[in-house]
């Protein structure tokens, strides 16, 4: 299995604070938030190697970020692009490293702005049960309005994903989805399937919701913290909570 860390984001909203720094490479808990993530993917049993994809903007940074961590193996990919404007989307950027790939591979795919503290080998002891469908992580805000701001879903008693909304203006619940997939080998077809039909590469959700409607989706709940690093509240709340 392979993970995939999507950093190729310009970071628009956090430009006042954070600069020329990527939105992964921000200190929380005084250390980056990307390092966060690496810290729980190297317990995975079967990780054969991490792959960041960025932004030329912001390539040398996660190359000189890399080259501290040498006890596993981490390998930086530039999509090319300069400016927001240019931006593949997480979905361009997924395809974008799948069709460079000589291998076919499971692949664990984290959004480098999200920070959580539940272990992911809890995520991936269920997402292995489920070995010919996408998992995802979700978690419960307990605040609608909040959810609004973000992919709200039903799952039913099995755990398989019966309904994805896209930002509603009126969430049914506040269970959402988090920048969490993993898509077991046999699953990674089904993306050029979503393309052929969709030219939505912005949001990942966007693939969630055609795979929810046409093939087997499910979702494991995550509990404890969790924070999406998107708007400088969220970042202040991050660095001042998260431990």
């Amino acid at each position: 299995m392979k993970a995939l860390i999507l950093a190729a984001g310009y970071g628009t909203r956090l430009a006042s604070v954070i600069k020329d720094t990527p939105k992964p490479l921000i200190p929380v808990n005084s250390k980056p938030l990307i390092d966060h993530i690496l810290l729980m993917l190297k317990g995975l049993p079967n990780l054969t190697e991490v792959v960041v994809v960025t932004n030329n903007k912001f390539h040398r940074n996660f190359e000189e970020w890399a080259i501290g961590h040498k006890n596993i193996k981490i390998r930086v990919v530039n999509d090319g692009t300069n400016t927001p404007e240019e931006r593949l989307g997480s979905v361009g950027d997924i395809n974008y490293v799948w069709q460079k790939e000589l291998a076919l591979d499971d692949w664990l795919v984290i959004g480098g702005d999200n920070l959580f503290d539940q272990n992911l080998k809890d995520f991936m002891n269920f997402a292995l049960k489920m070995e010919t469908a996408t998992t995802i992580g979700v978690f419960d805000i307990h605040d609608k309005q909040a959810a609004t701001k973000f992919g709200v879903i039903a799952v039913d008693q099995n755990h398989k994903v019966i309904s994805f909304e896209e930002k509603p203006s009126a969430p049914k619940s506040s269970l959402i989805t988090m920048c969490l997939y993993y898509f077991p080998q046999m699953t990674l077809a089904y993306l050029n399937e979503y393309l052929s039909e969709s030219k939505a590469l912005d949001a990942a959700g966007s693939y969630i919701k055609w795979l929810s409607e046409k093939k087997n989706v499910y979702g494991f709940q995550f509990s404890g913290k969790w924070y999406d690093i998107g708007s400088l509240e969220s970042l202040y709340e991050a660095q001042e909570h998260f431990k």
